[in-house]
């Protein structure tokens, strides 16, 4: 099979992902720094930082996992177990990931759907936590639908790419994952 010559992450798609991969890192750098402010201020001056647990787990884990989706499905850096895949033929291969994408594509859409519904009930209600700090709760599931809307934009491309190569049998670069590197050792 021929490949074509777009980039896998090329587009507004893969421009989009990689600002979502960006907040996402500096998410996770918000938490490490949280948690050391956190740990000195419990330790070193006996007032630990009250809204530090909620601000962590409702908004910067949300950030840190939706966020981080789509480009890591783009990137293939997902767990994969292809134990009989490369035994397939291409174009079985093809049509099972097709629909397996398909498959994802739903389920991924039905939690974007479910995380809108939160959202637009706990934006039009003003829900906060009862917390020291009263943060609104309507953040978190605004990350979890935009995560999953551009997750399932994500698995629908992948659905079309992999149904193209089914038909057609020409590869678009980035449904397959980059072969291992000579510098990699692969083992274990």
């Amino acid at each position: 099979m021929q490949a074509t010559e777009t980039p896998p992450a090329s587009g507004w798609l893969g421009r989009l992902e990689a600002i979502f991969m960006s907040v996402s890192a500096l998410a996770m750098m918000a938490i490490m720094l949280i948690v050391v402010a956190d740990v000195f201020g419990r330790y070193a001056l006996s007032s630990p930082l009250s809204w530090s647990y909620d601000m962590i787990g409702l908004y910067m884990m949300v950030a840190v996992f939706f966020l981080a989706l789509p480009d890591t499905l783009t990137h293939h850096s997902h767990i994969a177990v292809d134990v009989f895949q490369p035994m397939l033929p291409a174009r079985l291969k093809h049509l099972s990931l097709s629909l397996g994408y398909a498959a994802a594509a739903c389920v991924v859409a039905l939690i974007g759907w479910g995380g809108w519904l939160r959202f637009s009930s706990a934006w039009a209600n003003d829900d906060r936590i009862a917390s020291t700090v009263a943060l609104p709760t309507w953040v978190p599931y605004a990350m979890v639908t935009i995560g999953s809307a551009v997750m399932t934009l994500r698995c629908l491309v992948r659905v079309w790419g992999h149904g193209t190569a089914l038909i057609t049998g020409t590869v678009t670069p980035g449904l397959e994952p980059a072969p291992p590197r000579a510098d990699e050792d692969g083992g274990v």
